[in-house]
């Protein structure tokens, strides 16, 4: 009798300890299932973030491509005029003040072929040239010159941007702290958007106005990241970080090919340079041979031959060597 009841207390015993090793390997089988449940969950969520994030940056990327297309659409159908020419060269004079320099210019380039008995063709091919190309090639340098010196601290000028964005400050209050701290161009153009903005123009058309006296992409990226920011809602401190960093590799890249292509403008250089110094010393040399070509008519006319054919020759070769980003 003992030994029956100690049998039963034992096998109650074992499978109070089986229903209990069952019950915590399901609680343990639950538990499991339910993290991956939520890891799940949490992955979808994830998920579901960079999914919105694809979609608004491919939301962000057509409308920089939409308005990159329309810009190129625009520069195809309106050519540069010189008002605006000027205001890429940073003057701000009227042009009848352009039309006085480049008469006077034309007027002294006419006296000085005059002076040296040029035919009179080719002194009013040269001075009609002097009139409507030279102050325009002048001008054309002087904007290329001030769109590279701008550049070179555009991407430190969104930097400092984003910082002050990141620190609480508003865009606009960022633009004119920007423009304060930074000399040259940038100041200038900054400023400008900041003096625009405060008499009630918008920001993005404020950028545009910038895009149309500095023109270059990556103005033209800044003024549209602005429209879109605007219409859109995202984040500023992002898309000019992101901006920034682009206009860098563009620059990175720009100096890489002006370092691949340094040889073969210094051949271009020598080759262009080489008749004009042979020409002088020839005229140390032999002065009465090479004088032919400045007394004679045939001989000037050969001078100004060869002078046009090597000009087109030194344009020639600058087209070839001048590799655009």
């Amino acid at each position: 009798m003992l030994g029956v009841t100690v049998f039963i207390v034992v096998l109650i015993l074992a499978l109070a300890i089986g229903a209990s090793a069952v019950l915590s390997a399901q609680q343990k089988k639950r538990d499991r299932y339910m993290s991956v449940i939520a890891r799940d969950g949490s992955l979808a969520s994830n998920d579901d973030k960079d999914k919105l994030a694809k979609q608004r940056a491919d939301n962000i990327a057509r409308k920089l491509k939409a308005a990159g297309q329309d810009e190129a659409k625009k520069k195809d159908k309106d050519k540069t005029s010189l008002r605006d020419l000027m205001m890429q060269a940073g003057y701000e004079a009227p042009m009848s003040r352009y039309w006085m320099f480049s008469a006077i210019f034309a007027l002294a380039v006419f006296v000085f072929l005059k002076l040296t008995s040029w035919p009179p063709i080719a002194v009013f091919f040269v001075t009609f040239t002097a009139f409507a190309g030279m102050p325009k090639l002048f001008l054309k340098w002087k904007a290329a010159r001030r769109q590279r010196k701008f550049l070179e601290s555009f991407a430190d000028a969104l930097d400092a941007s984003v910082r002050l964005l990141q620190a609480g400050m508003p865009i606009t209050e960022a633009v004119a702290m920007v423009a304060r701290e930074y000399e040259g161009p940038v100041r200038d153009e900054m400023m400008r958007v900041y003096e625009n903005q405060k008499v009630g123009v918008p920001l993005g058309e404020a950028a545009l106005q910038m895009a149309r006296r500095i023109p270059l992409p990556e103005v033209h990226m800044f003024a549209t990241a602005l429209q879109i920011q605007s219409e859109t809602g995202s984040s500023l401190s992002e898309v000019l970080s992101n901006l920034s960093a682009v206009i860098r590799a563009r620059f990175r890249l720009k100096r890489k090919i002006k370092a691949l292509s340094s040889e073969a403008k210094a051949s271009a250089a020598i080759i262009a340079a080489l008749p004009i110094l042979v020409s002088l010393g020839l005229y140390l040399v032999n002065e009465p041979y090479i004088s032919l070509l400045f007394t004679l008519p045939k001989g000037k006319m050969l001078l100004a031959g060869a002078i046009f054919w090597m000009s087109c020759g030194i344009l020639i070769m600058r087209q070839m060597i001048n590799f655009r980003v």
